[in-house]
């Protein structure tokens, strides 16, 4: 058995410069999960997303901040989750909840656009469909990792300081 160093120890075998033509960076999967979770969790959450982004209390972005978190080094926006399973995503299971949340999403995002103030967001036709979604898979991962899935979502800074690197 071989020990890889630190810089990747959450892969197995010989490191490739690329995954399917996105490059690889530093960026270990737990600090993908981390952030497909915290995006998840605002996005699935209407009373945070009233009382925190349609208020705008500083520190936790707002939905594009979120959207952009969910697939921004994933790429979930161009392929499916289920390409992470064991890595990012325990199984198909939680895969498959994800990409339902981020088709919503996107389609959302597409229709009313990325600078849209958060009210244009909430008073889509199908935002419940999405927030629905999103809750689902928000659950599906919290539970998964042993965590309360009805706890407030956490600010930004926290999740930097969360996924700062060692």
């Amino acid at each position: 058995m071989t020990v890889q160093g630190s810089e990747n120890t959450s892969r197995r075998g010989r490191r490739s410069s690329t995954m399917g033509g996105m490059p690889l960076n530093d960026m270990p999967w737990w600090r993908w999960r981390s952030n497909v979770r915290s995006a998840l969790h605002m996005l699935s959450d209407p009373v945070f997303q009233r009382e925190v982004w349609l208020a705008g209390v500083d520190g936790y972005g707002d939905v594009t901040d979120a959207v952009y978190r969910l697939v921004e080094d994933t790429w979930l926006d161009n392929w499916s989750a289920e390409k992470y399973v064991g890595t990012i995503f325990r199984d198909s299971q939680e895969a498959a909840l994800v990409d339902t949340a981020v088709l919503r999403l996107l389609r959302i995002m597409h229709q009313v656009g990325p600078d849209a103030p958060v009210a244009a967001y909430l008073d889509h036709s199908g935002w419940p469909d999405a927030v629905r979604a999103a809750r689902d898979a928000h659950v599906r991962m919290s539970v998964s990792d042993g965590d309360d899935p009805d706890t407030a979502p956490k600010s930004l800074e926290v999740l930097r300081i969360l996924t700062r690197s060692a």
